[in-house]
C-alpha cells in the first residue's frame, strides 16, 4: 500500500473513552461506551492514523482541529513538546516567550498543571489509543502492519516511561480507567513487545519519498529503538544493558541504511539532513524513521516549522540565499545557551558571524548557529538576540528548487537517524568494556561521524567526549536531556551548570526527581488507579 496520512477515524474523545484515558479528553461531557457495538473503521486508515499522530494535530491542517481536545495543535504538536521537553530544559536552548510553561521549561521548574507537558503526554496517549484500537479491530489484517502498529505502540510507550516513569497503562480496549505501571514493568513490556513484532516487521531498505514504504517503519527501527532502550537501561531499571545496546546499534550499523556523506557544492551533508527536500536528496538514506511533511498536505505549527520558525529572525540572510529559513515564518523564540556553543568553541571564543562562517571557524559542519548581532551570554532571556540563534533546520532544497508553500515545510523530521547507531556503539562498548576511553571499533564510529562533518580526528575519545558528540550532532532533535540524565548530568547533585538551570543566570541545581516529570493533574483527578511521581 503506499504510504500517506489519511483522515480522522473516530472522534478523539469517543476514541479516549474506550480505551480507559478519561482524562485525556479534556472538559467533555461524555460517557463510555462499548466499543464493539459502535465503532467501525477502515483498516488503511487507522493505520495510517497511527504513524500521523506524531506529524501533524489532527485533520484539518495547522489552523484546524486538534485529537485533543482542549489543546491546540501546536501545544500538542508531537516533535514541538518532544524538543520543548528534552532540548529546552537543557544546555542547549533557551526560548524567549512568555506563553505559560515556556519559562519552567526554561528555569527547570515544571509541575503536575504544565500545559505543554500535559499536551506531549497526551499526545503520546492518543498514540497507544490509536494502536490498541488498531491491535483490538484489525490484528489480523495484514502481519506487517501489525507488527509496525505494535511497534509504534512501543515507540509511544518508551517516550511516556523515559518521560513520565510510572505511567498509566492499556493494551486493549476498555472503559475502566486505566492501572498504573512501573517504570521496570513498562520496560519489559517495551523490550518484548519490539523482540516479538520485529519478526514480522518488513527488511531493513533505504528509502526515498518516492519509494513504497518510505515513512514506515522496518526491522532496523526495531532495532534502533531496543538499542536506545538498552543504553538507558540502568536509567530506567537499575540494571546496566551495554552490550545488548552495543549488539542492537551494531545491526543498525551493518543494516542497508548508511550515514549520509554525500554534500554538494552548496551544502554540507549534515545540512542536507535537515533540508526540504531530505526525502528526495539522498539523506533520507540515513533515515529509520521519518515523519512526513508536506507544505501542501501536511500544515502543522508543530513539527519542523516550528523547529525553524522559532529558531529564525527575519534579518537573518546568508550570502545568495532568500531571507530567513525558506518560509515567510520567523518567530524569533529560541536560541542556543552558551554552553552548548561551547561544544564547538571550548574556549569561549565563538565568533559573532553567520552560520556559513561559524563551520569554518568551528572546523565542524554541524555548527550551523547565528553569532551575528548576537550576544554569547544569554544576560536577557525575553531578548531573542541574547544568545546565539542555531539555523540547523531549513526549507531550503538543495538542488535550489522552489518549497511547495511559502509558510508550511517540506522537510521531513528524521525521528530516528543512523547516526543515533553509531555513537550508541561507541557509548554502550567503552562502557561495557568497564573504561572511560574507547576502544577500537568505538573510535571508528565516532571517527566516521565526525569525518561526515569534517570534524578534526582526535587521537582518542572518553566517555565525556562522547556525551558532547551526543549535543553537536542531535542538537535540536529531542534528545538532550536523555543524554544528561543518564550521565548524571541533569537534576540532582550534579556540578554540571548551564545558563539559568535552576532560575539562575550562573546555573544552579534542582532537585534529582525533576529528572521525571509529573503526571498531570487532570490524570490524577480523574483517575483513582494513579499514584503522583514522588516530589510533585
Amino acid at each position: 500500500m503506499n504510504f500517506k496520512y489519511i483522515k480522522n477515524i473516530l472522534p478523539a474523545a469517543t476514541l479516549m473513552l474506550a480505551m480507559g484515558f478519561t482524562s485525556c479528553i479534556g472538559d467533555l461531557d461524555v460517557t463510555p461506551i462499548d466499543p464493539s457495538t459502535t465503532m467501525e473503521a477502515d483498516n488503511d486508515a487507522l493505520f495510517n492514523k497511527c504513524y500521523a499522530n506524531m506529524a501533524v494535530a489532527g485533520n484539518g491542517g495547522a489552523n484546524g482541529d486538534c485529537d485533543i481536545d482542549g489543546l491546540d495543535g501546536g501545544t500538542t504538536g508531537f516533535v514541538r513538546q518532544l524538543f520543548n521537553a528534552n532540548s529546552l530544559t537543557t544546555d542547549e536552548s533557551i526560548c524567549c516567550w512568555g506563553d505559560e510553561g515556556i519559562p519552567a521549561f526554561n528555569y527547570g521548574q515544571w509541575g503536575a498543571s504544565h500545559p505543554m507537558l500535559k499536551g506531549f503526554y497526551y499526545r503520546l496517549y492518543f498514540g497507544v489509543t490509536m494502536c490498541n484500537f488498531y491491535l483490538t479491530e484489525a490484528s489480523d489484517y495484514n502481519p506487517t502492519m501489525t507488527a509496525e502498529i505494535r511497534f509504534l505502540r512501543a515507540l509511544y510507550y518508551y517516550y511516556l516511561m523515559d518521560g513520565w516513569g510510572n505511567i498509566p497503562f492499556l493494551t486493549e480496549v476498555a472503559s475502566e480507567p486505566a492501572q498504573q505501571a512501573s517504570r521496570k514493568e513498562v520496560y519489559d513490556f517495551i523490550e518484548t513487545e519490539l523482540l516479538e513484532c520485529v519478526e514480522d516487521m518488513s527488511e531493513p531498505k533505504a528509502k526515498k519519498s518516492t519509494d513504497e514504504g518510505y515513512g514506515r517503519a522496518d526491522k532496523a527501527a526495531a532495532w534502533m529503538l531496543l538499542a536506545r532502550l538498552y543504553l538507558n537501561a540502568e536509567v530506567y531499571t537499575g540494571t546496566a544493558q551495554w552490550a545488548k545496546a552495543a549488539e542492537y546499534a551494531k545491526k543498525v550499523m551493518d543494516s542497508p541504511y548508511s550515514l549520509f556523506t554525500n554534500g554538494n557544492s552548496n551544502w554540507s551533508a549534515y545540512q542536507m539532513l535537515f533540508m526540504g527536500d531530505n526525502g528526495e536528496n539522498g539523506a533520507s538514506c540515513e533515515a529509520l524513521l521519518p515523519l512526513l511533511q508536506d507544505g501542501l498536505t501536511t500544515t502543522s505549527w508543530g513539527t519542523t516549522l516550528f523547529l525553524m520558525a522559532g529558531c529564525w529572525k527575519d534579518d537573518m540572510i546568508e550570502p545568495g540565499l532568500p531571507a530567513g529559513n525558506n518560509t515567510t515564518q520567523n518567530w524569533q523564540g529560541n536560541r542556543a545557551r552558551p554552553e552548548f556553543v561551547a561544544k564547538f568553541f571550548p574556549n569561549g571564543d565563538a565568533p559573532a558571524v553567520v552560520p556559513s562562517e561559524m563551520v569554518v571557524a568551528a572546523g565542524d559542519d554541524r555548527a550551523l548557529l547565528w553569532g551575528k548581532d548576537r550576544t554569547l551570554s544569554v544576560d536577557d532571556v525575553s531578548e531573542f538576540t541574547s544568545g546565539y540563534s542555531v539555523t540547523k533546520f531549513t526549507n531550503y532544497y538543495s538542488t535550489g528548487a522552489a518549497a511547495k508553500h511559502s509558510d508550511y515545510t517540506d522537510t521531513d523530521f528524521f525521528l530516528m537517524r543512523v547516526a543515533e547507531a553509531y555513537l550508541t556503539y561507541a557509548e554502550a562498548t567503552t562502557r561495557a568494556a568497564g573504561s572511560n576511553q574507547v576502544g577500537a571499533e568505538a573510535k571508528a564510529a565516532i571517527d566516521a561521524i565526525r569525518s561526515r562533518a569534517h570534524a578534526a580526528i582526535k587521537a582518542n575519545y572518553s566517555l565525556n567526549d562522547i556525551l558532547d558528540e551526543w549535543a553537536r550532532e542531535f542538537y535540536y532533535e529531542g534528545r538532550r536531556r536523555i543524554d544528561l540524565i543518564r550521565y548524571g548530568q541533569f537534576g540532582g547533585n550534579s556540578t554540571y551548570m548551564w545558563q539559568w538551570k535552576g532560575g539562575v543566570q550562573a546555573g544552579t541545581t534542582f532537585n534529582s526527581n525533576l529528572n521525571i516529570f509529573a503526571i498531570p493533574d487532570t490524570d490524577m483527578n480523574a483517575n483513582s488507579n494513579l499514584v503522583q511521581n514522588p516530589g510533585y
